[in-house]
């Protein structure tokens, strides 16, 4: 090429960066510097254009002379090889350029598909013509993509802080166990679903003396390492809440037999009867259960199955603490349940 030729090309890289220049022969000579980005792994220069991109309309474009004879019309484009991307053009005949002869200059967009071409290709603002109003397009794209980032972000955080406070107001602070509002949420799923459960209601034995020799921070260590060791025994998919200072419901999901729920009932006494270690003093404790298994009744009523494990548990203590009673129907005849 000239230096005309030269400066032609170099003032359309700056205004038409996805322009490309035809010779007579309808080559390639020239390429504007985002489609030589575009189509990196497929240089443009040297090959026929109609080779490379397929003209959709006017259809029966076949030679220059017929690109030629498109001068000022809109082109519908499409690129033959993969990434097979649509485009639209408009060609401008160069009948007076130096060394071109009968050549022409198309210059290409993207057309409604640039959003898709910004993200395959990388592409940001450098790749468009400062007066393109792409730029203005890729600007809100960005802004936009910033606020949803932003409100993807607070999102995360209002549901991080939703889920904290739900899980508190579900959650005993001292020992970390569900609360009565985490028991009556699973109690209502297990009615819902009709699954089988076993539940228990534990008393600490002792735990009184504790407080009242050593002290309640004394006493606050018992019930979280109590807790802590009645959590070692159960299953993860089971549950314990702490219903009152010492007092705790237990639900065993899908536990009917009895033999296993007397085998629990016996690991969690066992735990709870190891001695507790506070500032070099030894805390001595035991546990009582009452128990009751859903598949006894014939319509599993929770407040009904509570009130029976809470008989049987007053049994148990009837019995010398340390012990698991599992309801039947003749303990109504005792008495309410006792302190420890």
């Amino acid at each position: 090429m000239s230096v005309s030729d030269d400066a032609l090309c170099g003032l359309l890289d700056m205004l038409c960066p996805m322009h490309v220049v035809l010779d007579a022969g309808g080559r390639v000579v020239h390429a504007g510097p985002t489609l030589r980005n575009v189509f990196a792994q497929q240089p443009l220069s040297g090959r026929r254009f109609l080779e490379v991109f397929e003209l959709r309309r006017p259809r029966g474009i076949v030679d220059m002379a017929g690109l030629r004879a498109c001068h000022g019309t809109r082109l519908k484009l499409r690129h033959r090889e993969r990434p097979r991307i649509g485009l639209n053009g408009a060609l401008f005949a160069l009948p007076d350029a130096p060394d071109l002869g009968s050549g022409a200059v198309v210059n290409l967009s993207f057309g409604i598909s640039v959003v898709e071409a910004v993200r395959d290709f990388n592409l940001t603002g450098k790749d468009f013509a400062v007066t393109d109003p792409t730029t203005e397009m890729l600007y809100l794209i960005e802004a936009k993509s910033a606020a949803m980032e932003a409100s993807r972000k607070l999102n995360l955080r209002l549901q991080g802080a939703r889920r904290a406070a739900e899980e508190q107001a579900l959650t005993d602070t001292l020992t970390g166990l569900g609360n009565r509002r985490a028991l009556d949420r699973v109690l209502d799923r297990l009615m819902q679903s009709e699954q089988d459960f076993a539940l228990m209601h534990l008393d600490l034995d002792f735990f009184k003396q504790v407080n009242d020799t050593l002290g309640h921070v004394a006493g606050d260590h018992v019930l979280q390492v109590a807790a802590q060791r009645m959590l070692s025994v159960l299953r993860a998919e089971d549950l314990i809440v702490r219903v009152g200072g010492d007092e705790f419901v237990l639900i065993l999901v899908g536990l009917t037999a009895r033999s296993r729920l007397d085998e629990t009932a016996q690991r969690l006494i066992a735990r709870l009867q190891e001695p507790i270690d506070h500032g070099g003093q030894d805390c001595r404790i035991s546990g009582s259960i009452g128990a009751t298994l859903s598949c006894g009744y014939e319509t599993p009523d929770p407040a009904q199955m509570l009130a029976d494990a809470d008989l049987a548990l007053y049994a148990a203590k009837a019995r010398g603490r340390g012990c698991h009673v599992l309801y039947e129907p003749r303990l109504c005849d005792s008495g309410p349940g006792q302190g420890t």
